[in-house]
């Protein structure tokens, strides 16, 4: 329930409800560097993102990305990013999930190297859950994280742990809480800003430090954003430059081309970058959206094998390599499937192949979604590094050119996609809607990029006319006769204890748009407190 407004400096208003423990984190000095944050760097946030809607009106109209001529100097010259700390050395196994206090807590003891702690794709941004995650990082931060469930069982750190890394949202994302004027303060300011405020001092104490990962960047200069919203929070508490170090997801088809120049916006903070896969692929679907030479298969169909994928893999790791940065593998979605031992060993043995093509092609670390995985992928890097806890070392030049990472798929359209697509879309929706962020569905888990996935390839097959494997056409008449039929088997196998009819309308109302809707997270925001 929303309160009466709360006017926590001159400019500043927080219209979320106030717990106590939320003062705390939405104290007096917290709320002026907000304050601050928004007032610096909202105006070049919003001018930022006016470029993205410019660069797609352009894509719609047939150019095709390509690696920047005014860069030039800048791939080719001969710099490297600043030294990587020894905390984050080695990163051979990363776990991710929402900034929940138990998810963080058993992530931390999961035996991997590194925890992201996710504001973004693995959260439903309500109100509380962007406060209690940070009341949980600040108790983290603290060495005071503890857990006790309803049935009583109490969880608590062990004495080794994962490194904590945390992933703020992304520009195009506001917290519609905090606001200055009337208008909302853009998320990734608010995530970053508290954490960064109540706690980098702390973990510097610590050993570690105020690490972050960044997500969904689209150019070199929406990364130069943050490099001055980092160099401005680091002379605001008073820590030298180059303190706060970052990660960047290459998750969108357009970042791909800038990798060299996003790192050297960030040189003096980033350490590595990410296939963030699944966030590609729905980029890849949504930049192309109105062009029939773009339509993809099926999404079970879209591996990291195909060519597309194995060239971005491949000149991500050149790059990092040449900068002296790490290149980090992306996420397996799969995970352990309870009472299935067949299911199971299937589901550990597509992990293991896919972190050995991650290694072999000379990832330094990778992601998994489940603790159950984490041995399976140590296992992986432990045997191929032979020892070593990364290969930065190791120096490759594939040739990669711009018509390798605009490779179409080769595949099919099938009936079974289409429907599949349906049902996780109405599956993750309704979780979103009800407050989870990281949902299992079909064995795998699903966050916000893999459900885009889904609702962007039924937009991009009905606006297209796609043809199945049958010769059927996809329209929108097919997708609302199928939609009910799986509503009815969800419903049957789940219960009708989420809002499945709400989740429904709301993807029937993003894949019959006839303008593509940039991210399902805007139009969802709106309908949760």
């Amino acid at each position: 329930m929303i309160e009466a407004a709360r006017t926590q400096t001159s400019k500043l208003t927080i219209k979320g409800s106030m717990k106590p423990a939320y003062e705390a984190i939405l104290n007096p000095d917290v709320c002026a560097f907000i304050e601050q944050l928004a007032e610096q760097f909202t105006n070049r946030r919003d001018a930022l993102l006016a470029k993205r809607a410019e660069r797609q009106r352009r894509i719609d109209g047939g150019e095709l990305p390509d690696f920047r001529a005014d860069t030039r100097s800048i791939r080719e010259g001969d710099w490297k990013v600043a030294p990587v700390p020894a905390a984050l050395q080695d990163r051979r196994v990363e776990i991710t999930g929402p900034v929940e206090r138990k998810m963080i807590i058993n992530a931390l003891n999961s035996g991997a190297k590194v925890f992201m702690g996710d504001f973004e794709d693995a959260l439903s941004p309500t109100w509380e859950a962007v406060m209690e995650g940070q009341v949980a990082l600040r108790d983290y931060a603290n060495d005071t994280l503890t857990y006790v469930s309803p049935e009583g069982k109490s969880y608590v750190l062990n004495k080794e742990i994962a490194v904590l890394i945390v992933r703020p949202r992304g520009w195009h994302l506001d917290e519609k809480h905090i606001t200055i004027g009337g208008k909302a303060v853009p998320g990734g300011l608010v995530d970053f800003g508290i954490y960064f405020y109540l706690n980098a001092k702390k973990l510097l104490d610590n050993g570690v430090g105020p690490y972050f990962y960044l997500p969904k960047l689209e150019s070199m200069e929406e990364a130069q954003l943050w490099a001055d919203v980092f160099a401005y929070a680091e002379n605001a508490v008073g820590l030298p430059k180059g303190t706060i170090k970052a990660t960047v997801l290459i998750e969108t088809i357009l970042a791909a081309f800038e990798m060299d120049e996003i790192l050297y916006a960030l040189k003096d903070y980033c350490v590595a970058l990410n296939c963030g896969r699944w966030d590609y692929i729905f980029s890849f679907i949504k930049k192309f959206s109105k062009r029939k030479d773009f339509v993809m298969p099926d999404r079970a169909q879209v591996t990291m094998k195909s060519h597309f994928l194995q060239s971005y893999s491949l000149l991500l790791i050149k790059t990092c390599h040449r900068r002296g940065a790490f290149a980090m593998g992306g996420m397996s979605a799969f995970i352990p499937v309870k009472g299935d031992e067949a299911a199971n060993a299937k589901a550990f043995e597509a992990v293991r192949l896919d972190k050995e093509r991650e290694c072999g092609n000379g990832h330094d670390g990778t992601w998994v979604a489940h603790p159950g995985l984490v041995p399976v992928a140590m296992e992986v890097f432990e045997r191929m590094l032979k020892g070593e806890i990364n290969q930065v070392a190791r120096q490759r030049d594939d040739g990669v050119k711009a018509a390798d990472l605009l490779d179409i798929p080769e595949g099919t359209i099938t009936e079974a996609g289409l429907r599949n697509n349906i049902s996780v879309g109405v599956q993750y929706i309704a979780a979103w809607l009800n407050g989870a962020g990281a949902v299992p569905i079909f064995n795998l888990m699903e966050d916000a990029a893999t459900a885009e996935i889904s609702r962007s390839q039924i937009w991009q097959w009905i606006n297209h006319e796609a043809k199945l494997d049958d010769g059927r056409l996809v329209t929108l008449a097919l997708y609302r006769a199928l939609l009910p039929e799986e509503l009815k088997k969800i419903t049957a196998q789940h219960g009708a204890g989420l809002p499945y009819g709400r989740a429904a309308e709301l993807l029937t109302q993003l894949v019959s748009d006839k303008a593509f809707v940039e991210f399902l997270t805007l139009p969802g925001y709106a309908l949760i407190d």
